[in-house]
């Protein structure tokens, strides 16, 4: 029995320092937090720029809640910042459409279509915004859900499509993640 409580005490004093970290936001401040892992065998090339497009096409499951989805973007931003690629450095662009685009709709809207008073994903996109992403829907996708550019937040950029989109930025270079 002394042997088992040895080894639990001792497991805990080695693991307690990962489980009792805080997260950590070091490009995206607030949302998508993330932990600094040791001793790892993939890290990014230091002073490289880095360039994303994230084809965000996933919907909120709760719209009394952020998404998932809208703070993940936060979470692959830090994820560099916590490898070191610097907010200069890392040019992240998010494409919405399908029911995702959703997620963009103004607070009025929002509350038309939830009866909800704020769009809690406000604060995400802000944040977002002010790490350097750029927000852009899909024109065609706002068209389908009979939807203007005044009913979906204010910073958003519109495209023709998220198609033409995604081929020209992958064309220019940037890796497709898509949420």
């Amino acid at each position: 029995m002394k042997i088992v409580s040895s080894i639990l005490i001792l497991f805990t004093l080695t693991c307690l320092p990962v489980l009792a970290q805080d997260a950590q936001f070091p490009i995206v401040k607030g949302f998508g937090g993330i932990y600094e892992i040791e001793n790892v065998v993939e890290q990014l090339e230091d002073g490289k720029q880095v360039k994303i497009i994230v084809e965000l096409v996933s919907g909120n499951e709760s719209p009394e809640e952020y998404s998932f989805w809208v703070n993940n973007i936060a979470r692959l931003m830090n994820l560099h910042g916590i490898e070191g690629v610097s907010p200069a450095l890392l040019d992240v662009k998010v494409i919405v459409h399908g029911p995702a685009v959703l997620d963009l709709l103004s607070h009025g809207n929002y509350f038309e279509k939830y009866r909800i008073p704020k769009n809690p994903n406000t604060p995400v996109l802000e944040a977002l915004d002010e790490a350097g992403a750029e927000i852009i829907i899909c024109g065609q996708s706002l068209i389908m859900r009979d939807l203007g550019r005044n009913e979906i937040w204010e910073k958003t950029q519109v495209a023709t499509s998220a198609l033409t989109t995604i081929t020209k930025n992958v064309a220019d270079g940037y890796v497709l993640i898509k949420f």
